[in-house]
């Protein structure tokens, strides 16, 4: 029961405790902001991000297509909702973990078929911000060194991920009498259909660029509002750094570390403090509002069912694999 309540309540202190040490520093820019806003880009803003999870979930449809799994883009979309809705509640990105109930529930794929169709979009989430972040850079002059470290990593992973997809290439090659070796074969082999045609490689990089981009216009919307004209490199850059940094599993859905990282990078184009944070809590909170939102109705759509699976793949494995209290 403590294991439970901490795995969820210690992440969610850390997250407060952030954003309120942030209010604390910039209350007066804030204030300052908040009286000169254009409402009309926060509704630019929503439409943006709207946009974003409809293509979010036409990509995860042509995934599950590699897989031969013949889905309505209505239904991978709510499974992209649901899960991006638990993970706002819960750390570590458990609600990955509901997906694959959900497939497994409506058209019975294995459970091996769920990871690889989860681990087929983040790699191709990953290598489009590495690419942005890589690309952005080009045009922002006199990088802090704090920002050093982040080209590091950017380029350490635009190098896996290519050494991932030529090991993917001989992956149908290997064989194993190991039961749990050869599961993880399974999976790589999936992986491999899914993603490793030309097709399959230019759909999924060139959707997973563009969602992107919407994304990171949905903050260029949200800059407008406040009547700032930050670099839009800079603003490609700060969406980068911040969601490699919520890629790290410490708060629920990234929050408070999100705001961190994007209003800092904000900082080096000379944008007050108080603005760049309320930038950064404002494009983070449309985001959030629009995924619950999407994530209600989608359980209505998928079915009661999706509750009780819900919380007994979350109970499970944040307690040890146990079941759930009645």
């Amino acid at each position: 029961m403590y294991r439970k309540i901490s795995a969820i309540l210690i992440p969610t202190l850390i997250a407060v405790g952030i954003i309120v040490y942030m209010l604390y520093r910039v209350w007066g820019d804030l204030l300052t902001a908040l009286q000169h806003i254009v409402p009309i880009y926060l509704g630019l803003g929503i439409i943006i991000c709207l946009s974003a999870w409809w293509l979010r979930g036409w990509r995860y449809n042509r995934i599950l297509l590699g897989l031969n799994y013949h889905v309505g883009v209505a239904f991978s979309t709510a499974c992209v909702f649901v899960s991006q809705t638990v993970n706002l509640i819960v750390p570590a990105r458990l609600g990955d973990f509901v997906r694959i109930f959900i497939l497994k529930h409506d058209y019975q794929a294995t459970y091996s078929e769920g990871i690889s169709s989860i681990v087929v979009e983040r790699v191709f989430d990953i290598i489009a911000i590495a690419v942005l972040g890589a690309a952005s850079l080009f045009f922002i002059p006199n990088i802090p060194g704090w920002l050093t470290i982040y080209i590091y990593i950017m380029i350490a992973i635009l190098a896996v991920a290519f050494a991932f997809f030529i090991f993917l290439i001989f992956v149908g090659k290997l064989t194993t009498t190991n039961k749990y070796i050869r599961y993880i074969l399974t999976m790589l082999d999936e992986i491999r259909r899914a993603s490793l045609s030309l097709r399959s490689i230019l759909i999924l990089g060139i959707s997973s660029i563009v969602i992107w981009m919407l994304d990171i216009l949905v903050c260029n919307s949200v800059a407008m509002m406040f009547e700032q004209q930050i670099p839009f490199a800079v603003i490609v850059l700060a969406i980068v750094l911040g969601n490699l940094v919520k890629a790290v599993p410490i708060t629920p859905g990234g929050i408070g570390t999100y705001e961190l990282i994007v209003s800092a990078t904000f900082a080096i184009t000379g944008v007050a403090p108080g603005v760049a944070f309320l930038i950064a809590v404002v494009d983070d909170l449309i985001k959030n509002l629009v995924t619950l939102a999407g994530g209600i109705v989608s359980i209505y759509y998928l079915g009661d069912w999706v509750i009780p699976t819900i919380k007994s793949a979350l109970w499970s494995k944040l307690d040890g694999g146990k079941k759930p209290d009645a």
